[in-house]
């Protein structure tokens, strides 16, 4: 049986971002699991300029662009892992998403929010959806919210509570997983 291959996107280029922690936890746990292939898509080592224009029409596209979009194009599935920056996200994040359309189309996405607060990132659910949503991604229902994240996970993604949070990650990546199997029977 061959494991569906999922990227995740690790969305904050920030100094002493916390976020990529979650991008590092799910690195690790999908691996353990032997669920998925995972590649991790570092928007911080990709250093993208702003983008004028979608990759498509570009006339002379970067390298790093173009692997990029492959990388989300052959992926079975999608995790984009994004703190909540004043009640958005990040626009490294929304420079990415743009950069594509025909990549996103039909993509299972799950989303992973990431905060140093007690709310998780659940500001920034909704918008990430609608524009997910707008260039016919397919969001996955499972959420995985990340309260106070310093304070629950190491800088090298290990949570400090491991049971419960793989069991909150197990409903989250069977959620992901069920999306990419019900998709490859289309």
């Amino acid at each position: 049986m061959t494991l569906p291959h999922i990227a995740i996107i690790s969305s904050s280029i920030r100094m002493g971002r916390n976020s990529h922690r979650i991008a590092l936890y799910f690195e690790k746990y999908l691996k353990e699991n032997n669920w998925a292939t995972v590649e991790v898509l570092d928007l911080m080592e990709y250093n993208f300029p702003l983008f004028e224009e979608r990759l498509k029409y570009q006339t002379t596209p970067m390298a790093k662009a173009v692997d990029f979009g492959g990388k989300i194009k052959s992926a079975d599935g999608v995790i984009i892992v994004t703190p909540e920056y004043n009640g958005g996200y990040p626009a490294s994040l929304k420079n990415v998403i743009d950069l594509l359309y025909d990549e996103w189309q039909r993509k299972p996405v799950a989303i992973s929010t990431v905060s140093d607060g007690n709310f998780g990132g659940s500001q920034v659910i909704t918008s990430l959806q609608f524009i997910l949503w707008k260039i016919k991604a397919w969001t996955v229902n499972a959420m995985f919210p990340v309260p106070n994240v310093t304070d629950t996970f190491n800088e090298a993604g290990i949570p400090h509570d491991k049971s419960g949070t793989d069991k909150r990650a197990a409903t989250f990546i069977k959620e992901l997983l069920w999306c990419i199997e019900a998709k490859s029977k289309m």
